[in-house]
């Protein structure tokens, strides 16, 4: 799949032997739920202006990246090869495994927890997953709130994991509808994910 390529400096080699097994689906938005700005591209390749906004203050000495961001337009963009490991998951666990970062590829929605996405990035992240888990023994694609549950909310109430199994089904990827943790079918009604558990305002930074 086609993608810009922009190097971040936050990852390094997996361990030997390790092979990819999960794929973790996050969101974020710089500002906080304002979108198009070079914000997240910033941070990610350790470039963040502290004072281009208050936010920023608190987070620019952070080094961490995703594989992967998709923006609202539907523009993909690498800043991590996938064989490498990217610092997206943080203290995580998924099947009893800790240490995310190990064994998976992270894949960043520009969004938020207070607003739909829009359905460019679905198609987009469907081509992207379909792609990954042809190249990488993939066993589950997963949320970042589900491996780090009551430490992140992301990608949050608004992402449609319906969706994404219809996209994946349109592309003739029924195959991989299995692989998504949460369990689910493709006409689930996305209104019942509206029933989450963490306030926007306790979202975590």
């Amino acid at each position: 799949m086609k993608s810009t390529q922009l190097q971040s400096p936050n990852c390094d080699e997996r361990e030997a032997g390790t092979a990819v097994a999960l794929i973790v689906i996050h969101a974020i938005s710089l500002p906080p739920e304002r979108f198009g700005g070079d914000g997240v591209e910033r941070l990610f390749t350790n470039r963040l202006d502290p004072g281009a906004h208050p936010y920023y203050a608190g987070i620019h000495q952070l080094r961490v990246s995703a594989h992967y961001f998709i923006r609202r337009s539907g523009e993909l963009i690498e800043f991590v090869a996938p064989e490498k490991r990217a610092w997206h998951a943080g203290v995580s666990t998924w099947r009893g495994r800790e240490r995310c970062n190990d064994f998976s590829v992270g894949i960043e929605l520009e969004g938020c927890d207070s607003l739909p996405f829009e359905p460019v990035q679905y198609a987009v992240l469907a081509g992207l997953l379909a792609g990954l888990c042809d190249r990488f023994p993939v066993e589950g694609v997963s949320g970042h709130s589900y491996i780090a549950p009551g430490r992140k909310t992301d990608p949050g109430p608004f992402f449609s994991w319906g969706r994404l199994r219809r996209e994946l089904t349109a592309l003739g990827r029924a195959d991989l509808v299995a692989r998504i943790e949460p369990a689910g079918a493709a006409d689930d009604d996305d209104r019942a994910a509206m029933r989450w558990p963490f306030p926007v305002a306790a979202r975590p930074g």
